[in-house]
């Protein structure tokens, strides 16, 4: 787990400052496809956590910003239904999706650095 958790956290971090570096660079609409890219890292990441059930109990950061990100995608199903609602919500996305990718860095960090540092009854 501690393998992947550094793996993780190094991938995330690398795709983010690629792509910021080079949407300062094209300076066009290149940046959306850091948001995939980088998103879809965060979803399989994100994924794998769940599956594997590593820090996704209630009380863990994880946990809540899985909540986040359920409710959004839900929304986004939604929104196909309803055409301006998936435009609100992609439009709100185009500005929170930074926030969210800095926050999944941060939540990463932490648990590499403070959780797999404790004793392995203590992960639970």
């Amino acid at each position: 787990m501690k393998t992947f958790k550094k793996i993780d956290c190094w991938i995330n971090l690398l795709l983010i400052g690629f792509f910021l570096v080079y949407s300062f660079i094209k300076l066009d609409h290149s940046f959306l496809y850091g948001y995939c890219i980088v998103g879809s890292w965060q979803i399989i990441s994100m994924l794998v956590h769940a599956y594997k059930g590593y820090f996704v109990s209630k009380h863990h950061a994880r946990y809540y910003y899985q909540a986040i990100i359920m409710i959004l995608l839900a929304s986004l199903l939604i929104g196909w239904i309803i055409y301006p609602v998936a435009f609100a919500i992609l439009f709100a996305l185009l500005f929170t999706a930074p926030a969210l990718a800095v926050i999944y860095s941060v939540i990463c960090y932490k648990e590499l650095t403070i959780k797999m540092k404790r004793p392995l009854h203590d992960l639970k």
